[in-house]
């Protein structure tokens, strides 16, 4: 029973293991500590370094803290290292224990190693505790007079770490002005980098506030300290060397002979083993010579040869961040690469991102002259086992035929690719004909005489069956089988999932019907009868839309969905030019590998969730990170009374025309010509109220069967609101911690309510006027969160939601919580239609 009773109530045998040795270490570093036997400092090393690995996984040995601090009395550096190590570490996190160790590393700043000093001195400003900043104004301030340049550089990078504790406690002692002193007399580079670089920081953070420090900023772009420092760029390191060079892009010469000096200068730089010096060299020579056109094309001839030998050389990813700065150029001066294009063919060992660059930038380099030896190598890529480069390889063979570049070869070979019999080389080749055909309609017969042998059943993939299902649509009079593939496809409309493939289905067979109407007529009635009860949002709104154009006049039908073909004569850029000229000006940084400005990856607003200042409490969009927002599954039932004629709508609500101040215009019948007279005899409509006979036709023709009158809506619960109920932000906030989403939803919102919504209170006080009582609300455009209650009236039974609106896409997230879950449905149709009300007269 004893050993019973020990074993329940000791710790797990690991733990208590754990725990014993931490206690043996301890003991024995008890007994080391004062002892000047010789083989101490062996034994204190292997002490040590069980300390530093226990700390490294992650056991707590806090516990010993004292008694390394007590062995640390010792000459030996390598057990100084490990010592400054452990007390950095927990230092960091507990003040008390840091204030131990503030006598030895002060006593160690004047030991008469220097090694020893500059390692005690950057122990002690890494500490980062606000209270001992006192502490280190001494011990900083003969840091920066001492002899040895290493302690001189530790101290200079020591007092920016000072400035970021305590910039009043930096600023006081003067030290900018001792790291200037430096910087200009200093005999050691890298003493003088380290100056620069905290100088530029401090100088940089305290300008807004400061006038004394935003001149001494710009004097550092004075003529004088640039010079000072070109002329001693080749004592620096690697490192230092990119900070000066980044220093030196940001100053404007005062004539052409001064950016010639300061090139001819730099131009040993451009030859240098180094990729990042070599950038940021170049990125001088650029932004130095861009008021001068033919100089800066002489840049451009320059800078390629080291460019193209960096690529060449070095590890992948060196590659793809040398080669990612080579895009950028190319893109800007493809006229000048387009000799150099065999440098961007791909090597069997290059990982994928490497070559998928390589591929963009053969397609930005082809011309007339060298697209036949470029489509040859990336038609040999379409070949790859390597699925995703084969696709990227297709996709580059159609951006180069898209510039015009011998199209006849290159539509002959894409043709060539759909014969392969590769379900992801036809996918890819599908979408690309697609839009060859857009841009070359007279290539259309060739085209259409391959793609028509194949069958819809081997595509799988989304893109290439909507690019598919879109030629068979545009181009049905050249396609015999083509009404009979679309009424295939429209009986397994049930098993198609993509709502992409599902849309072009719907437009397609809109489009056979109207120039093959007697083969397509059940085809369009079975797509929209399947499109009007599809739960997608999209599908159904253009099913409604295709129902009631061909209600209201086939002619008017054609000329929208069927217009005549345009060639599209360019395609849309994905990126401004004033985005590719915001890259280039951020050169030689991460902006050009992610190809998008520095804000879009650094800016709160483009990062990802964003926060808000007036949040309650930690309520945020991520609370119940497993909640997902989605779309209603369904069509409410009254999208039926959408389905009347304009008629039947008079009769029934007037001219509300469904809430829209829009009124469709009349088009005469007479517009109605050639093969569409038979079907336009059931369905001209001569005035407004012979709709509802031609809506009927309509239903008859494409065996729809609609029913004139929609069944009623059930009528919503009754649910009153207590317009005075009152909440305080800690029981909202412990309710909404509590309580599980019962309704979780994406909704749109009218224009008019987003113009509306200038600031977040105005909303707060229309919700209010309904009995919806804002707790908490703030964002900035585009984005707008609130939080509201709402209490039912003689009840205690309250609803929580969470709102938030998004002013460019007009869509609202809604999540509600309720403590009475089974009227969820009913407050969420409340809350719905105050919402819609904002902004409206």
């Amino acid at each position: 029973m004893e050993s019973n009773n020990a074993t329940s109530s000791s710790d797990p045998p690991s733990a208590s293991s754990r725990k014993g040795e931490v206690s043996d270490l301890k003991l024995q570093l008890r007994q080391l500590a004062g002892s000047r036997a010789p083989g101490t400092d062996d034994t204190k090393r292997d002490l040590f370094k069980k300390v530093i690995s226990y700390m490294t996984i992650g056991i707590d040995v806090s516990s010993v803290f004292s008694e390394m601090v007590m062995c640390s009395a010792t000459s030996d550096i390598v057990l100084k290292k490990m010592c400054y190590l452990y007390v950095g570490n927990y230092a960091k996190h507990n003040p008390d224990l840091a204030l131990l160790t503030i006598n030895f590393l002060q006593r160690d700043c004047k030991d008469e190693d220097p090694m020893i000093r500059g390692l005690a001195l950057r122990s002690l400003c890494s500490l980062g505790v606000a209270n001992l900043v006192e502490y280190l104004v001494g011990p900083l301030g003969n840091g920066l007079k001492d002899g040895n340049s290493y302690v001189r550089m530790v101290a200079a990078v020591g007092v920016l770490k000072l400035y970021h504790i305590s910039a009043s406690t930096c600023l006081d002692a003067d030290f900018p002005a001792l790291l200037k002193h430096l910087m200009l007399k200093d005999k050691d580079a890298q003493v003088v980098a380290n100056c620069l670089t905290s100088l530029q920081e401090i100088w940089g953070l305290e300008a807004s506030t400061s006038e004394e420090a935003a001149r001494e900023r710009e004097a550092l772009l004075s003529k004088p300290v640039v010079y000072y420092f070109l002329n001693r760029i080749k004592e620096f390191s690697e490192w230092a060397q990119c900070i000066v060079l980044e220093l030196v892009a940001k100053y404007v010469p005062t004539d052409s002979e001064e950016i010639f000096d300061i090139m001819n200068l730099l131009e040993d730089r451009l030859q240098h083993a180094n990729g990042a010096v070599v950038l940021a060299t170049i990125k001088v020579f650029l932004h130095m010579t861009l008021s001068m056109t033919d100089v800066h094309q002489q840049v451009y001839e320059r800078i390629k040869a080291p460019l193209l030998t960096l690529v060449s050389s070095g590890s992948p990813e060196q590659s793809y961040a040398v080669l990612s700065h080579l895009h950028l150029l190319v893109m800007r001066a493809p006229f000048i690469f387009c000799s150099d294009y065999k440098h961007f063919y791909c090597q069997y060992n290059e990982p994928f991102y490497v070559k998928k660059l390589k591929l963009e930038m053969l397609t930005a380099v082809a011309n007339e002259s060298n697209t036949y030896e470029i489509v040859t190598e990336l038609c040999e890529y379409v070949a790859n086992v390597d699925i995703p480069m084969a696709r990227e390889s297709i996709r580059a063979v159609g951006k180069i035929a898209l510039q015009q570049y011998d199209v006849n070869a290159i539509v002959d070979r894409l043709l060539q690719f759909l014969e392969m019999e590769k379900e992801h080389v036809t996918a890819e080749t599908l979408v690309l004909v697609k839009d060859l055909l857009r841009k070359y309609p007279q290539w259309s017969h060739d085209c259409i005489a391959v793609v028509g042998n194949i069958s819809s059943k081997n595509i799988q993939e989304p893109k290439a069956k909507a690019a598919l299902i879109w030629m068979l649509g545009e181009y049905a009079q050249d396609m015999q089988d083509a009404p009979y593939i679309l009424e295939s496809l429209t009986e397994n409309w049930d098993e198609e999932n993509s709502a992409e493939v599902r849309l072009h289905l719907l437009t397609a067979v809109m489009k056979c019907f109207l120039r093959r109407p007697p083969e397509t007529r059940k085809a369009l009635g079975a797509g929209l009868a399947a499109g009007l009860a599809d739960f997608h949002q999209d599908v159904h709104d253009r099913a409604l839309f295709y129902y009631r154009l061909l209600q209201y006049n086939v002619s008017v039908a054609e000329r929208v969905v069927n217009p005549p073909k345009q060639a599209v004569s360019a395609f849309a850029d994905t990126q401004s030019s004033e985005t590719k000229d915001r890259i280039f000006d951020e050169f030689n940084s991460l902006s050009v590998v992610y190809q998008k400005p520095s804000y879009m990856f650094t800016d709160k607003e483009y990062r990802g969730p964003f926060a808000f200042a007036e949040e309650l409490g930690n309520l945020s969009i991520g609370t119940d990170s497993g909640v997902h927002i989605i779309a209603a599954h369904g069509v409410e039932a009254n999208d039926k009374d959408l389905l009347l004629s304009t008629s039947e709508k008079e009769d029934n609500q007037g001219y509300s025309n469904n809430g829209s101040a829009y009124t469709a215009p009349s088009y005469h019948n007479s517009m109605t010509t050639g093969a569409f007279e038979a079907p336009l005899d059931l369905v001209s409509l001569e005035n407004l109220s012979t709709q509802t006979t031609s809506g009927l036709a309509i239903d008859e023709l494409l065996g729809l069967g609609m029913p004139t009158m929609p069944s009623p809506a059930p009528s919503a619960p009754a649910l009153k609101l207590n317009a005075k109920a009152v909440l305080d932000a800690n029981a909202f906030q412990q309710k909404w911690r509590q309580l599980p989403v019962s309704i979780s939803q994406e909704i749109s919102i009218d224009p008019r309510g987003v113009v509306a919504m200038t600031t977040p209170q105005a909303l707060s006080r229309h919700m209010q006027s309904h009995s919806f009582h804002c707790i908490a609300s703030g964002g900035q455009p585009p984005n707008f969160k609130f939080f509201f209650f709402a209490r039912k009236e003689e009840e205690t039974s309250a609803y929580f939601v969470e709102c938030i609106i998004n002013s460019s896409t007009c869509k609202v997230q809604l999540k509600i919580k309720a403590d009475d879950q089974t009227t969820s449905a009913a407050f969420s149709e409340l809350f719905q239609s105050a919402l819609s009300k904002f902004g409206l007269p």
